[in-house]
């Protein structure tokens, strides 16, 4: 069983940069090794040391129909600069259809149950799409992004998609991000100069308050701790 080796994986990249830990990874599992990005910065450092390396990884983001116009330009600009496919899921138009005719255009801010729904149709049905036929899911969260991120491991065991997950990330400080990003002249989101320090769906997102933690202006107005669509809620292992 695929989960069996999570040990061994995180024995073998112990110490490993970033780069090292994607070139074992592409070598180990080639043509297995997906990597989802959101274009946010850490997402965009991990698509220039793919591209930088040349390493056969899949590179795919989601597009939910309510993003920011800047990660859309953001997404053409990478493209460009880095000559490499970025393949774009998008979610059943029927679903999306049958759940705006039924709740609204902005069901989200009515309930939890109905943000997580939301969430679920436009991203998490997509990202199944996305990672079918893959054994290792690249994913750039970080230690210090929330509470609930502190707690990973670099490479885990993801119960719902049954496949490999890892952070090359995930001790980097926020910091050290931004560092690498300007030293290697990395394009990001304009929106991280006006204070977006996570950056979601154009409705559900705001700039964070000075002293609040980075994924705080997600769904801002939920009284939950959590901060999560879906895409990371997983049983670990």
């Amino acid at each position: 069983m695929m989960r069996s080796d999570i040990a061994g994986i995180n024995k073998e990249i112990r110490g490993s940069t970033p780069g090292e830990m994607l070139s074992i990874l592409a070598e180990r599992y080639p043509g297995k090794v997906a990597f989802s990005t959101s274009l946010g910065a850490e997402d965009q450092l991990l698509t220039q040391m793919i591209a930088e390396l040349g390493l056969p990884i899949k590179i795919f983001t989601l597009d939910t129909g309510r993003l920011f116009q800047e990660t859309c330009d953001l997404f053409d600009i990478t493209r460009k600069k880095y000559g490499i496919p970025i393949e774009v899921y998008f979610p059943d138009s029927h679903n999306v259809e049958k759940m705006v005719n039924e709740k609204g255009i902005n069901l989200f801010y009515e309930s939890l149950e109905n943000r997580k729904l939301c969430c679920h149709i436009r991203k998490v049905e997509p990202l199944a799409r996305a990672l079918a036929g893959m054994d290792v899911w690249i994913s750039g969260l970080r230690h210090e992004q929330s509470q609930s991120r502190a707690r990973l491991e670099t490479v885990e065991w993801d119960e719902i998609h049954k496949i490999r997950k890892v952070y090359p990330l995930l001790n980097w400080t926020r910091n050290e991000v931004w560092e690498y990003i300007r030293s290697h002249e990395v394009p990001y989101n304009t929106l991280h100069d006006k204070g977006y320090a996570s950056i979601g769906c154009l409705p559900c997102t705001r700039a964070i308050l000075p002293g609040e933690e980075e994924r705080a202006g997600r769904w801002w107005w939920e009284q939950s701790d959590s901060r999560e669509c879906g895409l990371h809620e997983t049983t670990r292992t």
